[in-house]
């Protein structure tokens, strides 16, 4: 990697990190402090095609995940229509303007159609499909008993059934990280493979989820942590390491088990 291409990078994830750049003067790509609403017209044109280099492209799973390719052919068929884009040599596209292009519709001239969109809005595309996946999965409310059947003759209510428990060794842990960050989907994959129950907070999309973070990381004394941090039942951990993970769930079954 030659170094102009290095400084670029580092120039890019200064913009895309929470917090590393603290200059308040408005942003390429419509990331301006003072609140204004963006419009589509503050973004240049940007051509994607096959082989076009240094970009970065963000696909959504059908379980709200964000996954991050640098190839087209990398994006699964199934999640072609609706991909941000990144070019890495240039900072327009980063703020909260982004690009999204449909990988599904390559045009004559090879190149894929893209459109500007908010950010806010395409932060929205995932949340939208993990509300989905987690209303299905969530169980059903307790605390009332089904209604009895109509004519049934019953002389009074039966036995109110009996509500589901939650396992004794279940485990719960909160993932702080952001869309771009691969550690931190890494993290949250391989504690849902240990029948860990992952809540994913977007620090760089989520004001609340970073104050929250730097609160957690403020009582370990570790204020100027990078992420992705863990909270897993409590324990604190910062960086994406297999192996502390994996004692500090076994830690918090053990705990809960007592």
């Amino acid at each position: 990697m030659t170094l102009r291409r290095l400084l670029m990078l580092c120039c890019l994830m200064a913009v895309l990190v929470p917090g590393a750049c603290k200059d308040k003067t408005p942003a390429p790509g419509g990331d301006d402090p003072t609140g204004a609403k963006p419009t589509s017209n503050e973004l240049p044109p940007l051509e994607v095609k096959d082989d076009t280099a240094n970009l970065l492209l963000t696909w959504i799973d059908d379980k709200g995940d964000f996954h991050v390719a640098q190839k087209v052919a990398d994006v699964p068929e199934a999640s072609r229509t609706e991909v941000r884009v990144v070019s890495t040599t240039r900072e327009e596209g980063t703020g909260k303007l982004v690009y999204v292009a449909d990988l599904s519709k390559k045009q004559p001239d090879g190149a894929y159609p893209v459109k500007v969109i908010a950010r806010t809005e395409w932060d929205e595309k995932g949340a939208s499909r993990r509300k989905a996946r987690l209303e299905a999965l969530a169980p059903p409310p307790t605390g009332s008993a089904p209604a009895a059947p109509s004519g049934s003759g019953s002389a009074g209510p039966g036995p109110a059934p009996t509500a589901p428990k939650v396992a004794a060794n279940k485990v719960v842990a909160i993932v702080y990280g952001a869309e771009w960050c691969k550690p931190c989907h890494d993290a949250a994959a391989y504690l849902k493979q240990r029948g860990v129950t992952v809540v994913e907070k977007d620090v760089d999309a989520d004001d609340a989820a970073q104050a929250e973070m730097q609160k957690k990381l403020e009582r370990v004394k570790m204020p100027g942590a990078s992420i992705p941090v863990i909270d897993v039942m409590g324990q604190i951990l910062v960086g994406f390491s297999p192996r502390a993970l994996e004692k500090a769930v076994e830690s918090a079954r053990n705990a809960k088990t007592l």
